[in-house]
């Protein structure tokens, strides 16, 4: 009888082990751009939101002014990152993209991130960005864009830009946009963090 009660208390105290583990164990993102993801700590943001809720991330940014995909990838830091990391998410974003150029580079650069992330069980994350105010007239480009490669490419897709169109119509207030009329304002990257977030976790 002693043995059984032994043998219970070992396997109830395992399955304590296993789910505390299992609560403290971190989601990790890989968040790749230029400066509209590093302005204001973007991803840090997205730490704050989680953290609020229980859930742990820690994240890797690689992020450099002016970056597109093509640029991340000819250099090929993001290849090795993906590859030898384990990532939940790979979370992407270039320019506004609302030409034909942009349009093809998140086509072809998305499906072969997707795929290096689809080998290491990664999800590929499109993070909708946003024209500068100047260039307004091409919203509409940019949310095509965006939504299209994500289908193309069977990836989530934070439609950051389309909840700022929607706020900016309704409401004429422009706040999201920084000083220079195209980086954000830490409001705006509040907004863009809680749309990550949401796609991510809710």
């Amino acid at each position: 009888m002693r043995f059984i009660l032994i043998i219970l208390c070992l396997c109830f105290l395992s399955g304590r082990c296993q789910e505390k583990n299992v609560v403290e164990a971190s989601k990790q993102i890989l968040f790749v751009g230029n400066s509209l993801t590093y302005t204001n700590d973007l991803p840090n943001l997205v730490v704050q939101l989680a953290s609020q809720e229980g859930i742990k991330i820690t994240t890797k940014t690689l992020a450099y002014p002016n970056y597109a995909l093509e640029d991340h990838w000819n250099d090929g830091e993001l290849q090795q990152l993906i590859t030898k990391g384990s990532f939940d998410f790979v979370v992407v974003q270039q320019g506004p993209s609302s030409q034909a150029d942009g349009r093809e580079m998140l086509f072809d650069y998305g499906e072969r991130i997707s795929a290096l992330c689809e080998v290491r069980g990664a999800k590929l994350v499109f993070f909708m960005v946003w024209p500068a105010k100047v260039n307004y007239h091409t919203f509409d480009g940019v949310i095509k864009n965006y939504t299209d490669a994500a289908e193309r490419s069977g990836s989530l897709l934070c439609p950051v830009g389309s909840v700022w169109k929607g706020h900016f119509d309704s409401t004429n207030d422009f706040s999201y946009y920084g000083p220079d009329q195209f980086h954000p304002s830490l409001e705006g990257s509040k907004v863009a963090a809680q749309v990550i977030y949401e796609t991510l976790f809710k």
